[in-house]
């Protein structure tokens, strides 16, 4: 094998490590996030509630923002861990903190209202990127 191929193949493991991290880290906020709204996203999406897919994937977005950041800024995996977890920490509160701004937010989802989907998808986004900026320690 080459030089180059080998040290290609040498950055494999580090990469592995911290996709795998990422990975197990969205699905914990995909599950926590779940727990936080009183309504069953998988379920309104698979019955095409587009409201409420438009809030879960500005939620996943959101998250995955400052992920990413931590990910490229992190000295370590357990730093990224960290750093991973005050994200997802962030982005749960951001949920509590628009359903208390918006009046009946997970009826309104859950009755297909786009309007409160895009917007709790907007805010989510949102403080994912400033959450991501203020990431680049």
């Amino acid at each position: 094998m080459s030089a180059t191929l080998l040290a290609s193949i040498a950055g494999l493991p580090s990469f592995l490590s911290f996709f795998f991290l990422a990975v197990l880290l969205l699905l914990l906020f995909a599950r926590i996030y779940s727990w936080l709204t009183p309504h069953d996203e998988v379920t309104l999406i698979q019955a095409n509630n587009p409201a409420a897919a438009v809030a879960f994937g500005g939620a996943l977005i959101g998250f995955g923002l400052p992920l990413a950041s931590a990910i490229t800024h992190s000295i370590s995996l357990a730093d990224c861990a960290i750093w991973g977890a005050i994200a997802l920490v962030i982005q749960s509160l951001t949920f509590v903190a628009v359903r208390l701004t918006i009046r009946r937010l997970p009826e309104r989802i859950t009755q297909g209202e786009l309007a409160a989907g895009i917007f709790s998808a907007c805010c989510s986004v949102t403080v994912g990127l400033i959450n991501s900026a203020s990431m680049t320690f």
